[in-house]
């Protein structure tokens, strides 16, 4: 996911220990907590009220991100993120941010395959002002040639900034690249650098008209209001654009059976450790069948998610063979989830050793499952993260949009607690059938020179730039 400044921190996980005030039973709502409705001109609207303090979080989702660009202009929907903050007839070029400034509020956005979101957090009493303009700048943005030159070369500065420079990114972009055959996923959201340096105005202005509506946006509202204000507020400003009826349900290829394993090796000087990774393709929670995306998450949070997990405990603690080992299930995509594993082995393990130690440990669940105690731990673990998410009123924003604009329902949302509450130790140890070799790609990171290819020069580092 990019963003257009420092990325968010990631919540913090509140002792299991206050499960016990909280368990998942108490959990369940009486009704929906969020209310939702439709503007004549299509456009999704959902309200979360949180009235402990005169503040809201304002974020207009798009059904649209990297992974929905036509070939050959790939980052074209990260850098239109980018070129929103020009002007408009109403608001002057990069005033947008100051005038949320002046009203002493926050904004940002961000891109990612399957959203591109933008939001404001203010008091109350300025909320009609940021709907306004994030309505005005959904379909009156204008593109001077001067400013789109200017910022496109801040987004090539970015790519060279957090991805050229940095290993670590560089080999995580080939992994993705690898293991969707098909899927654009398989596509950095950033872009191809080759490809970026051609994005133009027309590119822009084009992708824009097609995407940027209000009958392919949701409109979230979470803080100190009340759904009947924000429905007159929203019918004052978005619902007085008309719907675009060229807006038409997103298509993308779906990937054909994975039939082998594949393997990178990337070699990079200014690596400072040997690192390994492997990824596998697997069920998102729109995709997978009933259950069966949660019992990944607690799969995964079992098997390689902190220092209670079997291969920490494994590679760590017990054999000394690396220096951190991990791994994650991410299952808040579209049209795909992954599995991850990663470790850092230390020197003279070779990178066979590691494999070795982490296959025989997802052999062992799929033989003999997992404990009770430890599917106790991982659920409390994963509840106690909601609550505190719950009570975060920008987290609930992103909780509610993000899975609305992928394909999820506001019922999926609320009632995730139960449906965690509800998975066996037999659906985990099912669940293990995911952990296909042929359905993966390994990668591993060597501190070297590469090798050099016949008839190709080897371009030097490109100096990291300074900005985001």
């Amino acid at each position: 996911m990019l963003m257009r400044a420092l990325s968010s921190v990631r919540p913090l996980i509140i002792g299991t220990a206050m499960l016990s005030l909280a368990p998942a039973a108490a959990l369940a709502q009486s009704g929906p907590r969020a209310t939702e409705f439709t503007l004549p001109n299509g456009m999704h609207v959902v309200v979360v009220p949180d009235n402990r303090a005169p503040v809201v979080t304002h974020m207009v989702w798009y059904r649209v991100g990297g992974a929905d660009e036509p070939p050959g202009v790939s980052g074209i929907a990260h850098f239109l993120e980018h070129l929103m903050f020009k002007s408009t007839d109403k608001i002057p070029n990069g005033e947008f941010s100051k005038i949320v400034s002046r009203l002493g509020g926050q904004d940002n956005a961000f891109t990612a395959q399957d959203v591109t979101a933008y939001f404001q957090r203010v008091s109350k009493d300025r909320l009609p002002k940021v709907m306004e303009m994030e309505a005005d700048r959904m379909v009156n943005l204008k593109l001077d040639e001067k400013e789109v030159l200017t910022e496109r070369d801040v987004i090539l500065e970015e790519r060279r900034s957090r991805v050229e420079s940095n290993p670590g990114s560089i080999l995580s972009e080939q992994i993705d690249a690898a293991l969707y055959l098909a899927h654009p996923y398989r596509i950095p959201v950033i872009g191809w650098e080759h490809e970026m340096a051609k994005l133009s105005r027309t590119d822009a202005l084009t992708f824009y008209k097609r995407f940027y509506a209000p009958n392919n946006a949701i409109l979230v509202v979470t803080g100190d209001v009340t759904p009947d204000e924000v429905h007159k507020l929203a019918a004052a400003t978005y619902g007085q654009i008309p719907r675009n009826p060229e807006v038409m349900a997103r298509e993308r290829p779906s990937e054909p059976p994975q039939r082998a394993a594949r393997r990178i090796e990337l070699k990079d000087p200014r690596a400072g450790r040997r690192t390994w990774q492997r990824q596998y393709i697997a069920p998102a929670y729109t995709t997978a069948a009933p259950g069966e995306a949660e019992a990944l998450d607690l799969l995964m949070k079992i098997l390689a998610s902190g220092p209670t997990s079997r291969i920490y405990k494994k590679l760590v603690v017990d054999e000394q063979v690396v220096s951190s080992a991990g791994g994650w299930y991410s299952g808040s995509s579209r049209d795909y989830g992954k599995l991850a594993f990663s470790a850092v082995p230390n020197d003279g393990v070779p990178f066979e050793k590691i494999e070795s130690l982490i296959d025989g440990e997802i052999a062992d669940i799929a033989k003999n499952g997992v404990t009770e105690a430890e599917l106790d731990r991982a659920k409390k673990a994963y509840l106690a993260e909601y609550i505190y998410q719950t009570d975060n009123q920008a987290s609930l924003a992103r909780r509610y949009g993000w899975a609305l604009t992928v394909g999820s329902t506001i019922k999926d949302i609320e009632e995730w607690p139960e449906r965690l509450s509800k998975v066996t130790a037999e659906d985990v140890k099912a669940a293990v059938r995911h952990l296909d070799i042929r359905r993966s790609v390994t990668g591993t990171l060597l501190p070297a020179v590469p090798d050099t290819v016949p008839g190709m020069a080897t371009k030097p580092a490109t100096k990291p730039g300074s900005r985001s």
